[in-house]
Protein backbone atom coordinates (compact mmCIF):
# COMPACT_ATOMS: atom_id res chain seq x y z
CA UNK A 1 0.00 0.00 0.00
CA UNK A 2 1.51 3.64 -1.07
CA UNK A 3 1.49 5.83 1.62
CA UNK A 4 -0.86 8.77 -0.34
CA UNK A 5 -3.00 5.24 -0.08
CA UNK A 6 -2.52 4.53 3.35
CA UNK A 7 -2.94 8.23 4.32
CA UNK A 8 -6.89 7.79 2.55
CA UNK A 9 -7.40 4.98 4.00
CA UNK A 10 -6.96 5.99 7.81
CA UNK A 11 -8.84 8.83 6.86
CA UNK A 12 -11.55 6.94 5.63
CA UNK A 13 -11.41 5.07 8.91
CA UNK A 14 -11.98 7.98 11.24
CA UNK A 15 -14.45 9.14 9.27
CA UNK A 16 -16.57 6.34 8.85
CA UNK A 17 -15.94 5.19 12.70
CA UNK A 18 -17.14 8.65 13.37
CA UNK A 19 -20.42 8.57 11.23
CA UNK A 20 -21.20 4.93 12.73
CA UNK A 21 -21.26 6.23 16.59
CA UNK A 22 -23.20 9.25 15.05
CA UNK A 23 -25.74 6.52 13.77
CA UNK A 24 -25.74 7.16 10.26
CA UNK A 25 -24.57 3.79 9.07
CA UNK A 26 -27.05 1.13 10.64
CA UNK A 27 -26.73 -2.07 9.75
CA UNK A 28 -23.36 -2.60 8.12
CA UNK A 29 -25.07 0.01 5.51
CA UNK A 30 -23.07 2.76 3.63
CA UNK A 31 -20.34 2.75 1.82
CA UNK A 32 -17.51 5.31 1.34
CA UNK A 33 -14.26 6.13 -1.35
CA UNK A 34 -11.70 8.34 -2.05
CA UNK A 35 -10.29 8.63 -5.41
CA UNK A 36 -6.60 7.30 -6.02
CA UNK A 37 -5.84 8.53 -9.42
CA UNK A 38 -7.94 9.25 -12.60
CA UNK A 39 -8.05 5.45 -12.84
CA UNK A 40 -8.80 4.27 -9.45
CA UNK A 41 -10.54 4.73 -6.25
CA UNK A 42 -10.27 2.59 -3.15
CA UNK A 43 -14.11 2.00 -1.80
CA UNK A 44 -14.88 0.09 1.63
CA UNK A 45 -15.77 -3.95 0.39
CA UNK A 46 -19.57 -5.26 1.34
CA UNK A 47 -20.93 -6.09 4.30
CA UNK A 48 -18.97 -4.46 6.51
CA UNK A 49 -19.44 -2.86 9.91
CA UNK A 50 -18.50 0.49 9.23
CA UNK A 51 -17.72 1.65 13.17
CA UNK A 52 -14.92 -1.72 12.99
CA UNK A 53 -13.17 -1.23 9.76
CA UNK A 54 -9.52 -1.63 9.27
CA UNK A 55 -7.23 -1.35 6.23
CA UNK A 56 -8.38 -4.96 5.19
CA UNK A 57 -11.98 -3.50 4.65
CA UNK A 58 -10.97 -1.84 1.55
CA UNK A 59 -9.95 -2.38 -2.21
CA UNK A 60 -9.15 -0.53 -5.34
CA UNK A 61 -11.34 -0.09 -8.16
CA UNK A 62 -11.27 0.90 -11.74
CA UNK A 63 -13.44 4.10 -13.02
CA UNK A 64 -15.88 1.65 -14.02
CA UNK A 65 -16.63 -0.20 -11.15
CA UNK A 66 -14.12 -3.20 -11.56
CA UNK A 67 -12.11 -4.83 -8.87
CA UNK A 68 -8.78 -4.29 -9.40
CA UNK A 69 -7.70 -7.01 -6.78
CA UNK A 70 -9.29 -10.13 -8.02
CA UNK A 71 -11.43 -12.31 -5.81
CA UNK A 72 -12.69 -9.06 -3.49
CA UNK A 73 -15.94 -7.92 -3.59
CA UNK A 74 -16.89 -4.51 -3.13
CA UNK A 75 -19.82 -2.28 -2.43
CA UNK A 76 -23.02 -3.34 -4.50
CA UNK A 77 -23.58 0.48 -5.56
CA UNK A 78 -19.59 1.05 -6.54
CA UNK A 79 -20.87 2.04 -9.94
CA UNK A 80 -23.08 5.20 -8.06
CA UNK A 81 -19.35 6.08 -6.82
CA UNK A 82 -17.28 5.66 -10.09
CA UNK A 83 -19.90 7.61 -11.84
CA UNK A 84 -19.46 10.80 -9.73
CA UNK A 85 -15.53 10.86 -10.32
CA UNK A 86 -15.91 10.24 -14.01
CA UNK A 87 -18.70 13.41 -14.32
CA UNK A 88 -17.09 15.80 -11.19
CA UNK A 89 -13.44 15.76 -11.69
CA UNK A 90 -13.16 17.97 -8.71
CA UNK A 91 -14.30 14.95 -6.63
CA UNK A 92 -12.04 13.54 -4.77
CA UNK A 93 -13.88 11.33 -2.06
CA UNK A 94 -18.22 10.11 -2.09
CA UNK A 95 -19.38 9.20 0.97
CA UNK A 96 -23.00 7.60 1.55
CA UNK A 97 -25.10 7.49 4.46
CA UNK A 98 -28.37 6.31 6.08
CA UNK A 99 -30.36 8.47 8.30
CA UNK A 100 -33.95 8.96 9.56
CA UNK A 101 -34.47 12.41 7.84
CA UNK A 102 -32.31 11.13 4.44
CA UNK A 103 -34.62 8.21 4.48
CA UNK A 104 -37.95 9.56 5.37
CA UNK A 105 -37.72 12.87 3.72
CA UNK A 106 -36.11 11.41 0.35
CA UNK A 107 -39.53 9.27 -0.15
CA UNK A 108 -41.59 12.41 1.00
CA UNK A 109 -39.95 14.31 -2.30
CA UNK A 110 -39.27 11.12 -4.52
CA UNK A 111 -42.36 12.41 -7.13
CA UNK A 112 -40.96 16.04 -7.03
CA UNK A 113 -37.89 15.00 -7.86
CA UNK A 114 -35.98 17.20 -5.24
CA UNK A 115 -35.75 19.06 -1.98
CA UNK A 116 -35.12 22.44 -2.20
CA UNK A 117 -33.18 24.56 1.00
CA UNK A 118 -33.20 27.96 1.67
CA UNK A 119 -32.94 30.26 4.16
CA UNK A 120 -30.58 28.16 6.20
CA UNK A 121 -27.40 30.08 7.69
CA UNK A 122 -25.47 26.55 7.14
CA UNK A 123 -26.16 26.60 3.41
CA UNK A 124 -22.87 28.30 3.62
CA UNK A 125 -21.28 24.90 4.23
CA UNK A 126 -22.00 23.66 0.72
CA UNK A 127 -19.10 24.80 -1.69
CA UNK A 128 -19.79 28.28 -3.34
CA UNK A 129 -22.64 29.41 -1.43
CA UNK A 130 -21.58 32.39 0.47
CA UNK A 131 -25.17 33.44 1.78
CA UNK A 132 -28.00 32.30 3.88
CA UNK A 133 -29.67 33.96 1.62
CA UNK A 134 -29.55 31.29 -1.32
CA UNK A 135 -32.02 28.49 -2.77
CA UNK A 136 -30.36 24.47 -2.91
CA UNK A 137 -31.98 21.82 -5.10
CA UNK A 138 -30.70 18.53 -3.83
CA UNK A 139 -31.86 15.89 -6.56
CA UNK A 140 -33.98 12.85 -5.65
CA UNK A 141 -33.88 9.51 -7.68
CA UNK A 142 -36.36 6.50 -7.51
CA UNK A 143 -34.36 3.39 -5.71
CA UNK A 144 -33.71 0.41 -7.45
CA UNK A 145 -31.19 -2.73 -7.02
CA UNK A 146 -30.59 -1.86 -10.89
CA UNK A 147 -27.10 -0.34 -10.14
CA UNK A 148 -26.83 0.74 -13.72
CA UNK A 149 -30.53 2.23 -14.06
CA UNK A 150 -29.95 4.32 -10.84
CA UNK A 151 -26.74 5.37 -12.69
CA UNK A 152 -28.85 6.77 -15.50
CA UNK A 153 -31.41 7.89 -13.64
CA UNK A 154 -29.22 10.37 -11.62
CA UNK A 155 -26.74 11.34 -15.05
CA UNK A 156 -28.89 14.19 -16.00
CA UNK A 157 -28.73 16.13 -12.80
CA UNK A 158 -24.72 16.43 -13.30
CA UNK A 159 -25.33 18.32 -16.77
CA UNK A 160 -27.04 21.01 -14.51
CA UNK A 161 -24.81 23.80 -12.37
CA UNK A 162 -22.44 21.98 -10.15
CA UNK A 163 -23.89 20.62 -6.72
CA UNK A 164 -22.36 18.69 -4.52
CA UNK A 165 -24.92 15.55 -3.32
CA UNK A 166 -28.28 13.65 -4.23
CA UNK A 167 -30.97 11.59 -2.36
CA UNK A 168 -32.29 7.83 -3.45
CA UNK A 169 -35.73 7.46 -2.43
CA UNK A 170 -36.27 5.57 0.57
CA UNK A 171 -32.57 4.98 0.75
CA UNK A 172 -29.39 7.40 1.53
CA UNK A 173 -27.37 10.27 0.62
CA UNK A 174 -24.72 10.83 -1.74
CA UNK A 175 -22.23 13.60 -0.76
CA UNK A 176 -19.01 14.40 -2.45
CA UNK A 177 -15.92 16.97 -2.44
CA UNK A 178 -12.86 18.07 -3.22
CA UNK A 179 -11.31 16.66 -0.87
CA UNK A 180 -12.51 14.08 2.28
CA UNK A 181 -12.76 17.25 4.76
CA UNK A 182 -14.93 18.64 2.06
CA UNK A 183 -17.33 15.98 1.65
CA UNK A 184 -17.51 15.31 5.26
CA UNK A 185 -18.77 18.82 5.28
CA UNK A 186 -20.77 18.75 2.72
CA UNK A 187 -22.27 15.46 4.49
CA UNK A 188 -22.57 17.09 7.53
CA UNK A 189 -24.23 20.39 6.37
CA UNK A 190 -26.73 18.22 3.97
CA UNK A 191 -27.67 16.03 7.10
CA UNK A 192 -28.21 19.21 9.46
CA UNK A 193 -30.15 20.66 6.91
CA UNK A 194 -32.24 17.44 6.06
CA UNK A 195 -33.02 17.44 9.57
CA UNK A 196 -34.44 21.03 9.84
CA UNK A 197 -36.33 20.64 7.17
CA UNK A 198 -37.92 17.11 9.01
CA UNK A 199 -38.43 18.78 11.76
CA UNK A 200 -40.31 21.62 10.15
CA UNK A 201 -42.90 19.44 8.44
CA UNK A 202 -43.27 17.97 11.65
CA UNK A 203 -41.72 14.24 11.53
CA UNK A 204 -41.78 12.33 14.76
CA UNK A 205 -38.64 10.23 15.24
Amino acid sequence: MTDRKAQLVDELIRHTGELARAGLTPATSSNFSARLDDSRCVITVSGRDKGRLTPDDFMDVDMDGKPVEPGRVSSAETLLHTQIYRLRPEASAVLHTHSLAQTLLSMRHERAGYIELAGYELLKALHGIKTHDARVRVPVVPNSQDMPALCAAIEPAFADEPFWGYLIAGHGLYAWGRDLAEARRHLDAFEFLLTAEMTKLGFRA
